[in-house]
């Protein structure tokens, strides 16, 4: 769900309920569009997370804290000297948009109390922090946006604080019924119900949107224009109850599942999605369900380059494959050559110089078959040509099979390592990564710089039924899972036809292991797949069989291994069950 008003409306009122009346005692900036600020309320301190970052901004209370880095960023810098010790006085959400302003006091230099403002910019690229002053005069921004960046509005410390209003969308929860959707109807009626209520109200999802329609019993297809008197009385009075609960701040926040699967969140209940789970605030709602997206965000672009070298190897790698197998295809007329060759030795005393063909037996299939024959050559020639063409197409033949086997796995090699990208969540794992694009030749290491200390280890999980289960991030860890940790009797489980990490059952020499605990395994190797790394919860294949029946081929690539004695089952990706002990 997209970090709409209602989301923002809901952590206003926490803010305000846990951190008003509070004093700023830490700012730190861990990441460049990110601020991590630590307020004393009373005898306790909390921690408020800030991120304008363009993919995933977000703010929300948060016990967790961040490793900062050692030179404190210009902006951090200056909110210590601004916000160390200031008063917060509340928060405000402008006009229902995706807006947070916290209203400060602090002490200048001569000991003067002065009203200073962070205005939080939660608008996806747009995202920002900027702090301004009582004058509204902007006195410096996580972001500074030039006009040579944005013609509509200029973000730079001295310039005026304004808010654009780029789109003409009206306040919900001030809207009253000779009103409502009346500009969406006004300029295209043929619109769904649910995309006009989102397209003319600020602040609310489609999500939301699709909730208050089907509480007022209107169907996904049905258009504005379409309402009769009765629907629309309906619409607006299911409209309305959502604004009420909005507007008294009766937030009930709740994650939807369906078939399993996480659909969504919402501030508050919806009736109709009956499979979910509630949290306690906003705050800890959003820290479940974003942590991990945030963590995949940050992961992506700490790992940009090394994508863009891995990408570049597979897009080399399959140029190579594609031509290759175009000249494959080429020599697959290559005994054909030798049987005219061979016939014309057999008949082509039956041919002068100077024919330009001859028909003789194949003895082959016993049918009749034209041999086309260079007139300036004698048949003799001719079939000497044939040959040579037969012995260079062979030959090609031969070195194609070879080297196309080679980069095939070479390619599997590279989207294995990618899959290990899309995998990682540390900075840890990255370093592993790299060291094994290092080792295969496609990244020079620096001269003078050691091999750094591997830090990042498998994940391990406890099944529910007590079996511990290990999964490696990357290839150098799945062989080591494989044929160092592992024993004859584990049990390997793996995607099938596709990159993957290896997960290994350690069963401590059991015979009869549930049921369950095989169907976990498949879900983690489904998790951790190239599926399931590109989306959450997949259905894949998994080969399983024991330990001993994996071998490493010699020379093979890190992760590579062969097997000829599995079984099959399909894996959902679903590892709610697991207790993961570390990574």
């Amino acid at each position: 769900m997209a970090f709409d008003g209602i989301t923002i409306a809901g952590v206003t009122k926490e803010l305000n309920e846990k951190l008003t009346g509070g004093r700023i005692n830490k700012v730190a900036q861990p990441e460049k569009d990110e601020l991590l600020l630590t307020v004393k309320t009373g005898r306790e301190q909390v921690r408020l997370l800030i991120s304008a970052d363009p993919s995933l901004p977000l703010i929300y209370l948060t016990e967790s804290n961040k490793t900062s880095p050692a030179t404190a960023p210009a902006f951090c810098m200056l909110l210590r000297k601004y916000l160390q010790n200031a008063k917060i006085t509340g928060f405000y959400q402008p006009d229902f948009e995706r807006i947070i302003r916290m209203e400060l006091l602090h002490m200048d230099e001569m000991g003067d109390e002065k009203k200073l403002t962070m205005v939080i910019e939660l608008m996806g690229r747009y995202s920002n922090i900027i702090l301004i002053d009582e004058e509204n005069i902007i006195i410096d921004s996580i972001k500074r946006i030039p006009i040579a960046v944005s013609s509509v509005r200029e973000v730079l410390p001295g310039r005026e604080y304004y808010l654009p209003k780029v789109l003409e969308k009206k306040n919900p929860v001030s809207e009253i019924r000779e009103k409502f959707l009346s500009l969406t109807k006004e300029k295209d009626g043929s619109l769904p119900v649910f995309k006009g209520i989102y397209t003319e109200y600020t602040g609310i999802a489609p999500f939301i949107a699709k909730s208050i329609c089907l509480n007022a019993g209107i169907e996904k297809s049905e258009t504005i224009e379409s309402l009769d008197k009765n629907k629309y009385d309906t619409l607006w009075d299911s409209f309305r109850k959502y604004m009420d609960i909005i507007e008294k701040g009766e937030f009930t926040p709740y994650i939807f599942y369906k078939d399993g699967m996480v659909l969504d969140y919402a501030p508050i209940d919806l009736p109709e999605y009956p499979d979910k789970k509630g949290f306690e605030s906003m705050s800890s709602l959003l820290e479940s369900f974003y942590s991990e997206k945030n963590v995949v965000s940050r992961i992506r672009q700490r790992s940009f380059d090394i994508r863009r070298i891995v990408q570049n190897a597979i897009d080399r790698t399959k140029k190579k494959i594609e031509l290759q197998e175009k000249q494959f295809e080429d020599t697959a007329d290559r005994d054909k050559y030798r049987i005219y060759g061979e016939l014309l030795n057999t008949y082509g005393y039956g041919a002068k110089q100077g024919d330009k063909s001859i028909e003789v037996l194949n003895y082959y299939d016993n049918e009749m078959i034209n041999i086309p024959l260079d007139p300036l050559y004698s048949p003799k020639d001719n079939a000497k040509r044939y040959f040579a063409k037969y012995n260079k197409l062979k030959r090609t033949f031969e070195a194609l099979t070879g080297l196309m086997e080679e980069n095939k796995k070479e390619l599997m090699h590279l989207e294995s390592i990618m899959t290990s990208l899309d995998l990682a969540r540390n900075e840890e794992d990255l370093v592993q990564i790299k060291e094994e694009l290092i080792d295969s030749g496609y990244v020079r290491r620096r001269r003078n710089l050691k091999a750094p200390k591997i830090t990042s280890k498998p994940y391990h999980y406890i099944s529910s039924d007590g079996f511990d289960i290990y999964v490696g991030k990357n290839n150098y860890q799945n062989d080591k899972l494989t044929f160092k940790m592992a024993g004859n009797k584990d049990l390997w489980f793996h995607a099938k036809n596709m990159p993957g990490s290896h997960v290994i059952v350690m069963t401590g020499g059991a015979e009869n292991i549930p049921d369950r605990v095989y169907e976990e395994a498949a879900s983690l190797a489904a998790r951790y797949s190239q599926a399931g790394a590109l989306g959450e919860n997949p259905k894949v294949e998994i080969d399983y069989t024991e330990r001993k029946n994996i071998k490493k081929p010699v020379g093979a690539a890190p992760g590579y291994v062969i097997y000829h004695t599995n079984y099959s089952m399909v894996g959902d990706g679903d590892i709610s069950k697991l207790t993961l002990v570390s990574d």
